[in-house]
């Protein structure tokens, strides 16, 4: 095998501005903007981007994932990796083959069974791979001492097998989807015998409007004794996954349109002070598309690995789509549903060409149906966007920085804070983020006298206790990040906000680190 690199190499930075931490949308947009060199079709190349950070703290991403030509593109983040040290050199090694692996279509460890066809998993559910594609600090047994000491710089033999002998189209980049196209799947059952003393709730709120988003909120509580585990409960991690049997009986598995790989796993336990954690999940769009685009009854399960490998399989969460009632109804749901609208959804907006019809989609749901409720999603979406700045690798392989559009922003967002029917912590979101557009152009007339007294007008006293807990738990760590990864969240029962908003808000791992960063180098290997 030959390994060569193509230019340009190092792409400069300078002038690209302050905050040059890379978001899931700027990805996609940096990915089908380089694109275009290389084609539909199947071929021995790689697209691989080396960041100096992502939002999410992530050291890598296998992020074309979403189209006809997928496993072409990968990014790592090299300021999660970076380090002249053996340990670090070899962690470096072991991230850009294992975000390569992802692009010779080979799956994490632990998730070879949701291949197509299905593979047997490995020792302990496959956390006992001594393999690159297999986490370090969740080796079984021993962690990431154990896995360092015997790991023989290899694949695992089957993973040989599939590399060396597996069908073209199964292997090369750009061919056959992720996992081989394993779409449809059996419903998670319950295990014969479970003993790993937690339990999975998946809830939804009782129904949703044709073309409605679609969010659901994972619990995951202890049964008996305390337990420690980790906290990567969001399925866009996949320690976690959600299968959705559609109302015509067919059973698919939610896939996330970006796999987020998370090299370090912070160990939550779940006692009487802390009984459970949460997440809240934008499931309706994915790698397949949307999910709940037809009305009807969905049943939806998830199942949650845990630390040890056990499998806690939820029981099924009905999720409700109503037929739409008017015919004003039925063409807002048909502009929510088109497959740019959910990409969209997704990366919580973009300014990608790519994405350009999705947009127009959005905006018309705006402005001609304004006063419908769906409306205020399309206004969230492009209220988040224009808040940023959005950096753009573009064609000509300089990075341009688009800055943020306050006043885009804050007429945007200051409608969905007014109308204020998203779920709660949508709106503590919105609200945030308004608040940091309003502080920016109070700073941009007055000073930061006046960009602190625009943020108390609209954060609120519930805002900044949901903040403080979650900056006490997390170190200080902004929550923005997290945010734009859990979408939009569901909002408990009353009863469950009695009980649970403690846990809620401060879970150490609904925080992500927004910090800035610059890129090293884009190549194509």
């Amino acid at each position: 095998m030959e390994l060569r690199i193509a230019e340009p190499g190092v792409i400069p930075v300078d002038g690209a501005g302050q905050d040059l931490a890379w978001d899931d949308s700027e990805l996609h947009n940096a990915m089908t903007q380089q694109f275009a060199s290389f084609g539909d079709q199947a071929a021995w190349r790689v697209w691989l981007l080396v960041a100096s950070k992502h939002v999410g703290g992530f050291r890598g991403i296998m992020f074309d994932y979403n189209d006809a030509c997928q496993r072409q593109g990968a990014a790592v983040f090299h300021d999660a990796i970076k380090g002249e040290s053996p340990q670090a050199q070899r962690a470096q090694l072991r991230t850009y083959v294992h975000e390569l692996g992802h692009a010779f279509n080979l799956l994490h460890s632990w998730q070879k069974n949701l291949s197509r066809p299905p593979q047997p998993l490995g020792p302990h559910g496959g956390f006992g791979d001594l393999s690159w594609m297999n986490y370090v600090q969740n080796y079984q047994p021993g962690g990431e001492r154990a896995y360092w000491q015997a790991f023989p710089f290899q694949f695992t033999d089957p993973e040989l097998v599939h590399l060396r002998h597996g069908f073209f189209r199964d292997v090369v980049m750009g061919a056959n989807a992720f996992g081989t196209g394993a779409a449809e799947i059996d419903p998670f059952e319950q295990p014969v015998s479970d003993q790993s003393g937690l339990l999975l709730e998946v809830r939804a709120k009782d129904f949703f409007e044709y073309g409605e988003p679609v969010v659901v909120e994972l619990k995951l509580s202890y049964a008996g004794e305390p337990r420690t585990t980790h906290g990567h409960l969001h399925p866009d991690t996949e320690f976690t996954q959600v299968s959705i049997t559609q109302p015509s009986g067919r059973t698919v598995l939610y896939r996330p349109m970006m796999r987020h790989c998370v090299d370090d796993s912070p160990e939550i336990r779940l006692d009487s002070g802390n009984p459970a954690m949460y997440r809240s999940a934008y499931i309706g769009h994915g790698r397949d598309g949307h999910y709940f685009q037809q009305p009807g009854d969905y049943q939806v399960r998830g199942q949650y690995i845990g630390a040890d490998g056990s499998r806690i399989v939820s029981a099924p969460c009905l999720v409700r789509v109503r037929h739409p009632i008017t015919a004003t109804d039925a063409r807002v749901g048909e502009l929510m549903l088109g497959e740019e609208q959910g990409k969209l959804f997704s990366l919580l907006g973009s300014d990608s060409p790519a994405l350009r019809s999705g947009n127009e989609a959005l905006e018309e749901v705006i402005e001609r149906y304004g006063e419908h409720p769906l409306a205020v999603y399309a206004r969230m979406v492009k209220g988040l966007n224009a808040e940023r700045e959005f950096k753009d690798l573009g064609a000509d392989k300089k990075l341009h920085v688009r800055p943020p559009d306050t006043g885009e922003s804050i007429e945007q967002l200051g409608a969905v804070a007014r109308q204020a029917t998203v779920d709660n912590i949508t709106l503590n979101m919105v609200m945030r983020r308004l608040a940091r557009g309003r502080g920016e152009e109070g700073r941009s007339r007055s000073g930061p006298r006046g960009a602190g007294r625009h943020g108390v007008d609209v954060r609120g006293e519930g805002d900044q206790r949901h903040r403080a807990g979650a900056d006490q738990a997390a170190g200080g760590a902004d929550q923005e990040g997290a945010q734009r990864r859990d979408v939009m969240r569901g909002r408990p029962s009353a009863s469950q906000r009695s009980t649970t908003s403690t846990s809620e808000v401060s879970d150490s791992n609904s925080t992500v680190t927004w910090s800035s960063g610059s890129v090293s180098t884009s190549s194509v290997v």
